[in-house]
C-alpha cells in the first residue's frame, strides 16, 4: 500500500510506501512521520491511499503513525484542495496554514498538555442573557431569514452602531437550538475582545475562541475539542479559525466583511477569508451572513445583482443620531501657519471640551512609529534600509529607526554619510509623535496608544482596550485597529488627524478604503448617550470622498467607484491575479518577467499588463517584479491555473532562473 501524504513544504503531495505492521493504522487523515531529503523528518497528513507506486521513483517509508484516529474530516480535505485550487497554492503551504504547529510536530508534552486544557474547559456551564431585539432589529433577523429563503448568502448592510451584533446573536441562538454550529468571524483579534466577553455572557462554554495571540497549546486544544464528542457549537475567530473541524455547520457570520485584514498576504497561501467562508458554508449546506455599515464593492454589487440576500438597517440603536463630522481644511491652515504641531484649534477644542465634560476622545492616524523618516537639514540625505527599497521609520521610544517591510532595525546616525553634517529633521507623523504632542497639550489625561508597536505581547489589546472601556484612560490614540468595530460607551470625540494617507495610495482602491476607514472610525462616536463630534482634517476639503463620508453618502461612492472600475476593468466587473517574481539580481528578474508576460501574452493578451515594479521594489534583498491578469468572470479557473503553471514551468527551467521565486496573488486587495 501507498500513501499520498502532505508535508509542511511548498508542494502538493509526496508518495511514502506504507510498511505492512502500520497498515492497519494508516487512514486518510492521520499523522504521520516520514523521511524528507537527506536527514530530515516531517509530520505529514495522509490525504489519499493507493495500491500502485509512482514508476521511476525511490519510494521512502512512512516511520510511524501519530493517530489513532482521522483529525481531519473529508470534508476539511476537500475545503483544502479548494483553498489550493483557487488561490494557486501548493497544498503544503494549505496544511501548514491550516494546523496550529504543535499539530505539525511530535510531542507528546503537548498532547498531555492539550488535555489538560479540554479537560479543565469541559465543565464550565451556559450564565445565558439576551436581548430582546427593538423594532429595527427585529425587521433585519426576520428579513434575514426571509432571504435565506431564496439566497444562502445575504449582506447585512446597517450603519454603524445600529446593533448588528444583538442581531448575530439571536440568529446565533436560533441554530444553537437546532442542533448546528456557527462560526463567526471578525477581521482583528483586537475586535474578539469585546465579543468575547458579549457572547461569553449569552452562550458560555458553547463559546470558543481562536486566534493567533493564543499560545500554540490553547489552539491545538481548541482543535482537537472540535473533533471531541462535545465540540464548541460557536466559534469566535479570525480567518485562521476557517480551518477547524466542524460536525454540523449551519450559519457562518463574516462581521466587517469590507475588511482588508480577511485577505492573508504573507506566507501562502494568499486567501481571502471572506470567500473561503462562503466555500465552506456552500459545502455544508450552511448560510452565510455578511455584515457590515461600509460593504466592499464586489459584495454591493452581488447584492445589487440579486446573487446575494440584501437587508438594510438605517437607524442607530436607540435612535441615536450619527455624529456630526466637521472638515478641517489643513492645507489652508498650514499656510496661514495656525496649525498646533498636528492638531488643528478645532480639534484642540473639542478634545479639550469633552474632556471637561467628563468624556473620552479617539484620534485616528493611520502610521505607527514617531515619524515617516528622518532627513538631513543640510543635503537632504534620508536613510533606507539596506534590504528593501524603503526610507526607515523613526521610532523615538527605541530612539531607532526601523524598517516596517522586513523589520531591521538600525541606529540613529551620528552624522550624515553624505555631507558628514549631524543636523537631522523628522518628516511626518506616526501615532508616537501625536502621543508626544496629546501628552504636552493635555497634560492631565490619561493617554493610550493601540497600534503594531503597542500590541506586541499576548494580552495587550484587552488590556488596551478593556482600560479605555472602564475609562481608565481619557484619549486613545491608535491606527487602523481603533476604527474596526470597538464599541465604547464614552466617546464624544473622534479626531482623524490625516484623512488623505489613504487618498494617494497608487491602488485602485484607495478612495473605497478612505470611505471605509473613514467612515468606520466616525461611527466610533456618540455610540451612547450625547451625539458625537467628529473632527475630520484633511488637505482635500473638497474632494467627493470627504463629501461622501460626511453626508454619510455609500451609494454616492459605490456609483462613482463602479463606473470607473467597469471603464478601466477592474473588479467587480473582471477577477484580477497578480504575478510576482523575485530574484536577488536586478536584470535577471526584470528578463524573466519581460519573458514571462510575452508568453502569457500569447494565450491572453489584452489580459495582460506589466510586468511593472511594484510601489517597493525590493523586500530582504529580492528585486521584485509584478505581472497584472485581468481575467473575464467568465474565465475557467482550471485553464487559468494550468496556463500559469505551465508558463512559470517554462520560465523556470532556464539555468539563469534556478534562483526565481514565482508566486501567485489571486483577488488581491
Amino acid at each position: 500500500m501507498f500513501a499520498e501524504i502532505v508535508i509542511p513544504v511548498p508542494f502538493d503531495t509526496f508518495t511514502y510506501s506504507v510498511p505492512p505492521e502500520l497498515e492497519p493504522g494508516v487512514s486518510v487523515g492521520v499523522r504521520v512521520v516520514v523521511p524528507f531529503g537527506k536527514s530530515k523528518k516531517y509530520v505529514g497528513l495522509v490525504v489519499a491511499l493507493r495500491d500502485d507506486s509512482p514508476l521511476g521513483v525511490t519510494i521512502k517509508r512512512i516511520e510511524s503513525v501519530l493517530d489513532a484516529q482521522p483529525i481531519v474530516t473529508p470534508l476539511q480535505l476537500e475545503f483544502w484542495r479548494w483553498i489550493a485550487h483557487y488561490y494557486m497554492s501548493p497544498f503544503g503551504d494549505v496544511f501548514k496554514a491550516a494546523f496550529p504547529a504543535g499539530m505539525k510536530k511530535d510531542e507528546e508534552e503537548k498532547k498531555r498538555r492539550r488535555k489538560n486544557i479540554v479537560e479543565q474547559t469541559a465543565g464550565l456551564g451556559v450564565p445565558g442573557v439576551q436581548h430582546a431585539l427593538n423594532e429595527s432589529q427585529q425587521e433585519a433577523y426576520k428579513s434575514i431569514l426571509e432571504s435565506w429563503t431564496t439566497h444562502d448568502i445575504t449582506l447585512l448592510h446597517g450603519v454603524t452602531s445600529s446593533g448588528k451584533t444583538e442581531v448575530y446573536i439571536h440568529l446565533i441562538q436560533k441554530y444553537l437550538d437546532e442542533g448546528k454550529q456557527v462560526l463567526y468571524l471578525l477581521p482583528e483579534i483586537a475586535l474578539t475582545t469585546q465579543i468575547t466577553n458579549r457572547l461569553r455572557a449569552v452562550f458560555g462554554s458553547q463559546l470558543g475562541v481562536y486566534h493567533s495571540k493564543f499560545v500554540d497549546a490553547d489552539r491545538v486544544a481548541v482543535y482537537h475539542k472540535q473533533l471531541s464528542d462535545s465540540p464548541y457549537q460557536l466559534i469566535l475567530g479570525v480567518r485562521s479559525s476557517i480551518f477547524l473541524p466542524f460536525r454540523n455547520l449551519g450559519l457562518v457570520i463574516v462581521d466587517e466583511e469590507h475588511e482588508t485584514s480577511f485577505k492573508q498576504q504573507d506566507p501562502a497561501p494568499r486567501y481571502h477569508a471572506r470567500a473561503a467562508a462562503i466555500m465552506l458554508a456552500r459545502q455544508y449546506g450552511a448560510k452565510t451572513l455578511l455584515g457590515t455599515a461600509t460593504p466592499s464593492v464586489e459584495t454591493y454589487k452581488m447584492a445589487l445583482d440579486g446573487r446575494y440576500g440584501y437587508v438594510r438597517m438605517d437607524k442607530r440603536y436607540s435612535d441615536m443620531q450619527l455624529p456630526e463630522i466637521e472638515v478641517v481644511d489643513i492645507k489652508r491652515l498650514r499656510f496661514q501657519k495656525r496649525m498646533k504641531g498636528s492638531f488643528s484649534q478645532t480639534l484642540l477644542d473639542a478634545i479639550g471640551e469633552a474632556l471637561a465634560d467628563g468624556g473620552q476622545v479617539i484620534l485616528f492616524q493611520n502610521r505607527r512609529g514617531f515619524s515617516s523618516f528622518i532627513e538631513c537639514k543640510t543635503c537632504g540625505w534620508v536613510p533606507r534600509c539596506s534590504h528593501c527599497d524603503v526610507s526607515l521609520t523613526f521610532h523615538k521610544k527605541t530612539n531607532a529607526l526601523t524598517c516596517h517591510y522586513c523589520g531591521s532595525t538600525y541606529s540613529l546616525p551620528a552624522r550624515c554619510p553624505n555631507c558628514e553634517e549631524s543636523s537631522f529633521t523628522t518628516i511626518g507623523l506616526g501615532t508616537e509623535r501625536i502621543e508626544e504632542q496629546v501628552v504636552k497639550f493635555f497634560p492631565d489625561a490619561r493617554v493610550s496608544r493601540m497600534d503594531l508597536d503597542t500590541t506586541r505581547s499576548q494580552n495587550a489589546y484587552e488590556r488596551i482596550i478593556e482600560e479605555f472601556s472602564r475609562h481608565e484612560s481619557d484619549i486613545l490614540i491608535g491606527t487602523q485597529m481603533v476604527s474596526k468595530g470597538l464599541d465604547f460607551d464614552n466617546v464624544r470625540v473622534v479626531g482623524i488627524l490625516d484623512a488623505d494617507m489613504m487618498l494617494n495610495l497608487p491602488d485602485f482602491r484607495s478612495y473605497e478604503r478612505t470611505f471605509h476607514m473613514l467612515s468606520q472610525v466616525a461611527g466610533r462616536s456618540g455610540r451612547k448617550g450625547k451625539k458625537g463630534r467628529v473632527i475630520l482634517q484633511t488637505r482635500s476639503a473638497d474632494s467627493d470622498i470627504i463629501k461622501n463620508v460626511v453626508e454619510n453618502d455609500y451609494d454616492g461612492m459605490f456609483r462613482v467607484q463602479s463606473e470607473e472600475r467597469e471603464l478601466f476593468r477592474y473588479p467587480p466587473f473582471t477577477r484580477l491575479i497578480y504575478v510576482y517574481l523575485l530574484h536577488r539580481d536586478f536584470k535577471t528578474v526584470e528578463h524573466l518577467a519581460e519573458q514571462t508576460a510575452k508568453l502569457l501574452r500569447q494565450s491572453l493578451g489584452r489580459r495582460v499588463m506589466g510586468p511593472d515594479c511594484p510601489p517597493v521594489g525590493r523586500v530582504q534583498s529580492m528585486h521584485i517584479r509584478k505581472i497584472i491578469l485581468k481575467m473575464e468572470l467568465t474565465d475557467s479557473v482550471n485553464a487559468t491555473r494550468q496556463l500559469l503553471q505551465s508558463v512559470v514551468t517554462q520560465v523556470q527551467s532556464q539555468p539563469i532562473a534556478n534562483s526565481l521565486r514565482v508566486y501567485f496573488d489571486v483577488d488581491p486587495v
